[in-house]
């Protein structure tokens, strides 16, 4: 997949999210913000209470969807036959496409009503969703390649060892400007005080200031608008590397905690899903099936 039709895909799922979540918030919002007590009066009762034909068919898709990003993202990950069904990347990006729309076609399921064994399913579900944007960030901050393999030590040191070669050659840069950069770039971690947190505001405030310095450099040499504008693009993704370079130990340190938080509370929404939905059809409660 190239990088423009990667953009689009991951546009494609964005707004299919965000259409799909708008579109029945906007539809049943008049139903949702009814007392509870007032609801079987309201027109919409019949089809968006969790029994109705649009409240329940949002309950099964939802879960469906859930059901699919879990098992198959995790399919992907540990067998070896579906290793050719395209990047580990990209199933994880449609994993969270579907982990994220799934919860939220559950919530109007619920009909923002939810109580006993359910709730609890429910605020697992929430804590799931939750740490997976905390998951995500983690994962953004290791660094892989463009297949979403995470690059070992060595791989690190030759992109760090060949970057300023690379950008002298490429854009046939002066002696002095090369020492420039490589100077720039020297920021010692043991100078950052405080929690791991306090050292990444000051680390971020670092690079904001980084950025700067070597924009103001980059203008005082007779460089054109658009190389400036290329070389500018290229260094940032050198400052990110970097950072995330300096912080990989305790990055790592992170996703295993994040496993240990993630795995149970989806594995216990679930399983509660699971009793839900088999007790809802031994009562009876059919769909169009």
């Amino acid at each position: 997949m190239s990088p423009i039709a990667h953009r689009i895909y991951l546009l494609t799922l964005t707004v299919i999210a965000l259409a799909v979540t708008l579109a029945v918030g906007i539809y049943g919002a008049n139903y949702y913000q009814t007392n509870l007590e007032e609801r079987f009066f309201h027109d919409q009762n019949e089809i968006l209470k969790p029994s109705g034909f649009v409240g329940h068919g949002l309950g099964i898709t939802g879960s469906f969807m859930m059901l699919v990003g879990v098992f198959g993202y995790m399919a992907r990950k540990r067998f070896r036959s579906l290793s050719r069904l395209g990047l580990l990347k990209h199933w994880l990006e449609f994993h969270i496409f579907l982990c994220t729309l799934g919860p939220f076609l559950v919530l109007y399921h619920t009909a923002f009503k939810f109580g006993g064994l359910v709730a609890i399913s429910f605020w697992s579900m929430v804590a799931v969703v939750a740490s997976g944007v905390v998951g995500r960030f983690i994962y953004l901050q290791i660094p892989r390649t463009i297949e979403g393999r995470e690059l070992n030590l060595s791989e690190l040191s030759h992109k760090k060892t060949s970057f300023f070669s690379d950008l002298k050659e490429k854009f046939a840069l002066e002696d002095d400007l090369i020492s420039f950069l490589s100077n720039a770039f020297v920021s010692e971690e043991d100078l950052y005080q405080g929690s791991f947190f306090s050292k990444m505001r000051q680390r971020l405030r670092f690079e904001k200031i980084l950025r700067r310095n070597i924009k103001q450099e980059l203008l005082q040499h007779n460089l054109s608008k658009k190389v400036c504008k290329r070389m500018i693009k290229i260094i940032s993704a050198e400052i990110v590397l970097t950072r995330r370079i300096a912080w990989l130990e305790t990055m790592h340190k992170f996703l295993e905690h994040w496993h240990v938080i993630h795995l149970p509370f989806a594995l216990i929404m679930l399983v509660i899903m699971v009793i839900h939905v088999a007790v809802v059809a031994l009562f009876g409660y059919t769909w169009i099936f």
